[in-house]
């Protein structure tokens, strides 16, 4: 591995492509720490420690993990890079709604310009209305709970500056994405995610530590809570990379077709069926819908509501119930809206292949269909093992929430596919030019 590493800067096309990934990541790491005008940066910077401390961070806890610490900062990169991750959902679930962006999507290269420009499009809006509801949050944090002052001259004057500055952020994170996607390596906008969550990793270390050492001579954790600590790291993680790997093959067979003095076709080949297809959606899905509730009834001034609001809070078993829940229904919805079997049935009929054993046309998309809601199943079970893992680290076992959030959650999952992925191009370039790749193959012996 340490050799694949050392053969990419052999090849001037690969490394030419790494440093340049590597110096538009150190510009974006630039954009989240120039701050907005107008924030006590200090005032902000002391709230979000105290929110991160509690468990499940809170969600400006969550804003500021995924942001690389730019809200605690409240730099210009405060809103990362997620109002853009935001509409390209939107558009992907819209495609499978609208039958004209269905068409856009169909139409080849001119019709994914289109989309990618209207993904910027609602981008924009998106920034607005988030820096704007952002500004506010700041200028009144008593509705957050929070009684530190944090905007020393609130107003419009200071609305107006935060979404002008956010807004302009955002969309220099995202030009900043395409060119590294475009002469880089890896997915531009998935590396600016996975650095900026891996920027944390330092502060989580330090917590960790902090873990073990002792207070008025006591330790709050001995070698045995380290040594079960790191098993389950190694565990968790392998977990995940399995469930990102998993695969379902459905053998494909072509028929073989004569056109004057070729033939095509006539080859074995498979179609693979991922078991976790809806990625880390399901989660980011579930978590911002599970905490509306306990906002809701919180608000209303009946004790019961305010009991079950307190049910609903982050860690307690309803809200762990509830979110398991919410990640298996929308894992499901997921592979609903962007898996389409008889699309794929009318493909293969079309192109001459079709699965042995079934008829091409409607029993392959059935077939298709159910063999994708058995694996959507299992994938849905480990996805929700490794959403909870975090809460009941914090509240079962006491560990710091910013150690626990890397152990498993939306954290982990994005590190892992982004470093797979970006690992998986790198050896592919590796492999062209005869080098070996990070993981080395080696030969069966036997007769020449």
């Amino acid at each position: 591995m340490l050799s694949a590493f050392v053969n990419s800067f052999k090849i001037p096309e690969l490394r030419k492509r790494i440093l340049f990934t590597l110096g538009l990541i150190f510009i974006c790491r630039i954009v989240t720490t120039v701050p907005t005008p107008g924030v006590d940066a200090q005032a902000l910077r002391a709230v979000i420690s105290d929110i991160e401390s509690q468990v499940g961070g809170g969600f400006l806890g969550w804003v500021d993990l995924f942001s690389g610490g730019a809200l605690s900062n409240c730099a210009v990169g405060a809103l990362s890079i997620w109002p853009y991750i935001s509409a390209s959902i939107i558009l992907q679930l819209m495609t499978a709604i609208f039958p004209f962006l269905e068409r856009l999507a169909r139409e080849g290269e001119s019709g994914r310009q289109r989309l990618n420009q209207y993904t910027r499009y609602l981008t924009l809006v998106i920034c607005g209305v988030q820096a704007l509801f952002l500004a506010v949050s700041l200028e009144s944090p008593e509705n957050l709970g929070i009684t530190r002052v944090i905007v020393s001259d609130p107003g419009w004057g200071f609305r107006l500056m935060t979404v002008l500055t956010m807004t302009t952020g955002t969309m220099l994170m995202m030009w900043l994405g395409d060119q590294i996607s475009e002469r880089g390596i890896g997915n531009g906008i998935s590396i600016v995610i996975m650095v900026n969550i891996v920027s944390r990793l330092p502060n989580a270390v330090f917590a960790a530590y902090n873990m073990f050492s002792k207070v008025d001579g006591v330790a709050q954790f001995s070698i045995f809570h380290l040594i079960g600590l790191v098993v389950m790291i190694f565990l968790v993680t392998a977990g995940t990379i399995a469930l990102t790997q998993g695969q379902r093959h459905i053998p494909i067979h072509t028929t073989k077709r004569v056109v004057g003095r070729k033939v095509f076709g006539g080859q074995n080949t498979y179609m693979p069926l991922r078991v976790n297809y809806s990625g880390v959606m399901p989660i980011i899905f579930a978590g911002a819908m599970i905490a509306f509730p306990a906002v809701l009834l919180k608000k209303i001034p009946l004790v019961f509501f305010q009991r079950l609001g307190t049910a609903f809070s982050v860690g307690e078993p309803l809200y762990l119930f509830g979110e398991a829940v919410l990640i298996m229904f929308f894992s499901y919805f997921w592979v609903a809206t962007q898996f389409n079997p008889l699309q794929i049935a009318d493909d293969l009929k079309r192109n001459g292949g079709y699965v042995p054993g079934i008829r091409p046309g409607r029993p392959t998309a059935e077939f298709l269909d159910k063999t994708m809601t058995r694996i959507t199943l299992i994938g849905a079970i480990f996805l929700t093992i490794i959403a909870v893992i975090p809460m009941v680290m914090a509240t079962q076992f006491r560990v710091p929430w910013l150690v626990a959030s890397f152990m498993g959650g939306t954290s982990l999952l994005i590190i892992v596919g982004v470093g797979l992925d970006t690992m998986r191009q790198v050896e592919s370039q590796l492999l062209m030019r005869h080098y070996d790749g990070f993981l080395r193959k080696g030969r069966i012996r036997g007769r020449r």
